[in-house]
């Protein structure tokens, strides 16, 4: 799905992108995690999606600050524990997208008033 603003094409991918500030990994994961609709560990996202550990560790570290993910430890019985990991709720990712897109419209209509 994509915008046409003027002569400029812009994917949805882009739009969502933008608002979070999301590299093609970050938000790879997240439309995975919004799909997925339960918990996943590390392990089962590096399965599925044939991605590094690390680079799903570190993508998972950014997306939850960016308070898009939650991630939650569950202890094992032996010790230890694991962080799986669900998407945050999509209304609320939705309504961020749409604060983003309105600071951006309201930032354009003040430089095209100011002009």
């Amino acid at each position: 799905m994509a915008v046409s603003f003027a002569c400029k094409h812009i994917e949805f991918a882009e739009i969502i992108k933008c608002s979070f500030d999301l590299n093609k990994t970050e938000y790879n994961l997240l439309l995975f995690l919004i799909n997925s609709k339960r918990e996943l560990d590390i392990k089962e996202i590096s399965e599925k999606l044939s991605l590094d550990r690390s680079t799903i560790q570190k993508a998972m570290k950014l997306l939850t600050q960016k308070d898009l993910v939650k991630r939650i430890q569950t202890n094992l019985e032996n010790g230890g524990y694991v962080f799986f990991y669900i998407v945050k709720n999509k209304q609320e990712i939705k309504s961020k997208i749409l604060q983003s897109v309105d600071n951006w419209h309201n930032s354009v209509k003040k430089l095209i008033i100011n002009w």
